[in-house]
């Protein structure tokens, strides 16, 4: 009876169970929803709801336990989207979600650096960001795990921010430098999502653009905080230590506020972004940290999101709304039917059907859903009341960052008024010394009276006398003229003497000058001379120790030597005795040499073997020597092999080279080939050292291969008949060199291989290299170095003119157009300066690397004399600078037509594409040389790889305002018969052979018009025999007896302009 009693308790406790299990498995239910919705492939943002779903899991649980189960199941490494999207989520769970999910989130912190290496390595489009937004979470978690009171959402009052750094100057500055770092991997994050946007011509208000933009929302209002923390803990640097220490963080500052204020305003101008937050404005110029009254200037910039009433759009795969927060972990609906288990099925009801517990438990039920009514009904009170109290918080701060302005005023006006009392009491000590002085001035006044009436008196007497004197002045006059004459020449002499005496200080303080140095350098030989001194002084005396020692050694040695003579006297007596006992032993002795010479016979034996074993060992050697030998003969003769086969391979037809890298190339081949000769006349000398010609084959085959394979890049470009001569003269050069390396690969032909044939058949691709450089314009020496610097000039001031017209034009764009058609003409004009901006740059850093040139290797010579003797260099760079600024020119009024819509986007692209062409020709005139170590060469590469990523983004601008504004017309056939569709088909056709047959016609033009080029150039016109290298594609054809496709369909090379050198570079 008593274990039937306890049944409906544990009845209880197992409905309870199955609720509370039920419970869980819809909250993960909805989590994997929630998450599997937010981070998807889809190239959209993350949906505001399923982020909030997630955001609410972890108050929940009270950290991100379940959101990284589940996350860690994602295919991260298989989608560059999902990655970035995880990352966006990762991002807002650890600014909005639960404190402890930080803890949770660092659990995990090697699989987000994993993420972000993984995208690092690979080229996609989103893998660049993803790399970056990953440093930025591991960045983030590892500030405020260090920090623990600044919390992830950054919301933390000054005083917070006071206790955190502390008194000790170290830790703040140490805070500041990391302060620093986090806000450099937000705005380095900003500026690529802003950066790609504007390569790709996203558009903000398309999904693909809003997938990107999205998670700068959160960026914007991490770099608020951060910004405000930058000027507080500076300003707070400035009051304990030295400005001249805090140059380095006064600088960094500047330029992240710059930065920070350039993504302020482009993210402003976004229409993503209006509707969903509300950027604040940063000053116009940095505050002055060296002024501790500029404190009071600052004003904390407040980032404001908006509040949505709208109602949220249930899509139809999404699960029912989750409540904000879930009181109950019973959730068992209130009118549910009570349901029987097997206990009241075997035993039947209790009480007449229902238990007294049951009857309770609906009881309770149904207060409880009353109460969850009630507590929904306040937690949306509460909800409003803590919207209405961060409004109020929100005003609040704003009048109190007011009254600390005010406060600051106050603080700079009562300083100001200290100071002008202290300038007050200063001048009232100064007005009463002026006082006494007048009292003093009052007695000498009354004496000067007295003075006075006795001069009075005076005056009378010398009136009388001035008449006399008066006849005395004419004569006077005559002789004060002559004395003035020589008055003025006596001063002049003085003048004269004391700038002589001026200089001789001068000279005199040099000499004083050189002889402190001097007296320096003699006082720092002087103690040089004193410490060998003692150091001699201590030899010395170690030196009288050691002649002490062997004096007394001596003494002893005399002793001994006394004792000696007693001893020999005794042993001569015992000497006689020893002699019979030598007899005896003699024949004992005689016995012994007998054995010995036995033993003797033995070891000779054993020598004899020795020698043929190291014999042995010696040809070993000898042999592993040659193997080794054969091992990189056979190596070089796959490398010039694979030089061979790319002669016949259809891809390296597209290969082209300038005959300039193809002479250095050669000229460097040739001098592999002298020490593949020296290490093998030391190889045959010594046979057991190979080391020597171990090196020289090794760089002789690379140098080799080199040579065929540019030598078949240039006969691409060449007249037909060069071409021709020069892939025969890279075929004989590899044959040749496969049969020196054949003939070392034996013993038998090693002493007659011989690399004499491959220098020949070198030097003649070297003499055809040399035929093939282009002719520069004919110009006098003497006026090289002026022209050079003149046509620097005139670039310099076209490319500040091309700058100065693209603004004009983008005034006058504003003006005239709107919409789609502004926002591309914007677009495509802020990609030209962008790159006329770099083109400046590359121009400046070419002529100071060009100036560095000079003055390295003219030696004695003068500027004029080093240019007129490198004629060919220079005319090489006067013509790459003048290709510079007419692409620029060119550029401007292309992109001027285009915003007028008179001119083709086409134009456009081809100008960018000449511009690129043109400064990579300036990079390689300069880079000829050039120290490759030099710091202003490396600058000058950066500078023109960014000229071609501008130049690429403008031909990305053009080519996405093209789509955008291009009308596409659908094709609607539904109306048309058969009939008609076969003769809509036909004409179609007519159309398609038409514009082929214009497109060859068109490419026949373009390679008449290179050809007369090249003619201006100074290229003679018979089959261009004397080019530079870079003849019409189609004029050339390809030495490969492979088929290949015919001329006319080839891509061309680029358009040149007159008197423009070949690029030195191999593509």
């Amino acid at each position: 009876m008593n274990s039937i009693r306890q049944v409906p308790s544990r009845v209880k406790t197992k409905r309870t169970e199955t609720n509370l299990g039920a419970e869980r498995e819809h909250f993960d239910k909805q989590q994997l929803s929630s998450i599997s919705k937010a981070i998807n492939s889809n190239e959209a943002p993350v949906k505001e709801k399923h982020a909030r779903r997630i955001i609410l899991g972890t108050h929940r649980e009270k950290g991100a336990f379940t959101f990284w189960s589940y996350a860690l199941g994602l295919p991260l490494s298989s989608n560059s989207i999902l990655s970035w999207k995880f990352c966006h989520v990762v991002h807002k769970v650890l600014r909005d979600g639960h404190h402890n999910s930080l803890q949770d989130c660092m659990r995990h912190h090697s699989n987000i650096v994993e993420t972000g290496q993984l995208w690092g390595n690979l080229h996609d489009r989103y893998g660049q960001l993803v790399a970056l937004y990953a440093k930025l979470l591991c960045t983030k978690m590892e500030f405020h795990v260090k920090h623990s009171e600044i919390r992830a959402n950054l919301e933390v009052t000054d005083e917070v921010l006071e206790r955190v750094a502390g008194t000790d100057i170290n830790n703040v500055f140490q805070l500041t430098v990391e302060v620093f770092d986090y806000l450099d991997t937000e705005l380095r994050l900003a500026e690529t999502v802003i950066r790609q946007l504007n390569t790709s011509i996203a558009i903000s208000t398309l999904t693909s653009g809003q997938c990107r933009l999205s998670p700068l929302i959160q960026v914007i209002q991490d770099c608020s905080h951060l910004y405000h923390f930058t000027v507080k803990l500076l300003f707070k640097l400035h009051a304990c230590l030295p400005a001249d220490t805090l140059q380095g963080h006064r600088d960094r500052f500047h330029d992240q506020f710059h930065s920070l204020k350039t993504f302020f305003n482009k993210a402003r101008d976004m229409m993503y972004f209006k509707r969903l937050i509300q950027i604040p404005k940063l000053p116009e110029s940095p505050p002055n940290f060296l002024h501790a009254a500029s404190l009071a200037k600052h004003a904390r910039p407040v980032v404001v999101i908006p509040d949505e009433d709208e109602p949220e759009q249930v899509d139809d795969d999404d699960d029912d709304p989750e409540p904000l927060i879930n009181v109950s972990d019973v959730t068992v609906p209130s009118m549910a039917v009570p349901q029987f288990d097997i206990f009241d099925q075997t035993f039947g009801p209790a009480n007449g059907g229902f238990d007294d517990r049951d009857i309770q438990i609906e009881n309770l039920k149904r207060d409880l859903e009353l109460l969850r009514t009630d507590l929904e009904r306040v937690k949306g009170e509460a909800q409003r009341y803590i919207t209405q109290l961060k409004s109020q918080i929100n005003s609040l701060e704003a009048e109190l960052e007011e009254q600390r302005v005010q406060k600051q005023r106050a603080l700079v006006e009562n300083e100001q008024l200290r100071m002008e009392l202290e300038a007050t009491r200063r001048r009232n000590a100064e007005h009463e010394s002026v006082q006494a002085t007048f009292g003093e001035a009052e007695t000498r006044a009354q004496a000067t009276e007295q003075r006075y009436n006795k001069l009075k008196e005076k005056h009378t007497e010398l009136v009388s006398s001035h008449a006399e004197l008066l006849r005395k002045s004419a004569d006077t006059v005559k002789m004060l003229s002559a004395t003035q004459q020589t008055q003025e020449e006596v001063e002049r002499t003085k003048q004269q003497l004391a700038f002589e005496v001026d200089r001789i200080k001068q000279d005199a303080d040099m000499k004083l000058e050189e002889q402190k140095f001097e007296m320096e350098k003699l006082k720092r030989e002087f103690e040089e001379k004193k410490a060998e001194v003692e150091r001699v002084k201590g030899t010395l005396q170690s030196n009288e120790k050691v002649g002490e020692q062997q004096t007394r050694s001596m003494s002893a040695l005399q002793a001994e030597k006394e004792r000696l003579m007693h001893s020999v006297s005794e042993k001569e007596a015992a000497l006689s005795a020893l002699r019979h006992a030598a007899q005896l032993q003699q024949s004992s002795l005689q016995q012994e040499r007998e054995r010995s010479t036995r033993e003797l016979g033995e070891l000779q034996g054993r020598l004899q073997e020795k020698s043929s074993c190291e014999e042995q060992l010696q040809q070993k050697l000898l042999e592993e020597q040659f193997s080794l030998l054969q091992g990189t003969v056979s190596e070089a003769e796959s490398i010039i092999q694979d030089a061979v086969a790319k002669l016949d391979d259809p891809l390296h037809i597209r290969c082209t080279s300038s005959p300039d890298y193809l002479v250095s190339r050669a000229a460097a081949t040739l001098g592999s080939i002298d020490k593949v000769k020296r290490g093998h006349s030391d190889y045959l000398t010594n046979m057991g050292d190979v080391g020597g010609l171990l090196r020289a084959l090794t760089q002789f085959s690379h140098l080799a291969a080199d040579t065929i394979i540019n030598g078949s890049a240039t006969a691409h470009m060449a007249p037909t008949d060069h071409a021709d001569r020069l892939t025969e003269n890279c075929r004989g050069c590899a044959t040749q060199s496969l049969q020196f390396l054949k003939d070392l690969k034996s013993k038998a032909s090693l002493q007659r291989a011989d690399p004499a044939s491959i220098r020949i058949v070198v030097q003649k691709i070297l003499r055809l290299g040399e035929e093939l450089r282009p002719k520069g314009v004919d110009v006098r020496q003497d006026e090289l170095g002026d022209l050079v610097d003149k046509e620097m000039a005139a670039t310099s001031a076209a490319i500040e003119e091309a700058v100065r017209r693209i603004d004009e034009m983008m005034n006058q764009a504003r003006k005239d157009t709107s919409g789609v058609k502004l926002e591309v003409n914007e677009r495509i004009l802020y990609s030209c300066t962008d790159l006329m901006k770099a083109i400046h740059l590359l121009v400046l850093t070419s002529t100071d690397l060009q100036k560095e040139i000079v003055e390295g290797g003219r030696g004695a010579a003068t500027i004029k004399e080093f240019y007129a003797r490198n004629s060919r260099w220079t005319e090489g760079l006067i013509s790459a600078s003048k290709a510079v600024g007419w692409g620029a020119t060119q550029m401007v009024e292309s992109a001027d037509k285009v915003v007028l819509h008179t001119g083709k986007y086409e134009e456009l692209i081809v100008c960018s594409h000449e511009i690129a062409a043109s400064t990579a020709q300036l990079v390689a005139s300069s880079k000829v040389k050039a120290d490759r170590n030099s710091t202003k060469l490396t600058a000058l590469q950066q500078a023109s790889r960014r000229v071609n990523e501008m130049a690429a983004n403008v031909v990305a601008s053009t080519k996405t305002g093209q789509e955008n504004l291009e009308d596409k017309d659908t094709m609607d056939f539904s109306g048309m018969s058969l009939i008609k569709l076969k003769m809509e088909e036909m004409e179609s056709q007519v159309k398609v052979l038409e514009l082929e047959n214009q497109l060859g016609n068109e490419r026949l033009r373009l390679g008449e018009l290179r050809k007369k080029h090249y003619d201006i150039a100074g290229v003679p016109a018979a089959g261009l025999s004397e080019g530079n290298g870079l003849a019409p594609s189609s004029a050339s054809e390809p030495s490969s007896p492979k088929p290949s496709k015919p001329s006319i369909m080839r891509k061309p090379a680029l358009a040149q302009k007159p008197n423009l050198p070949p690029k030195n570079m191999f593509r």
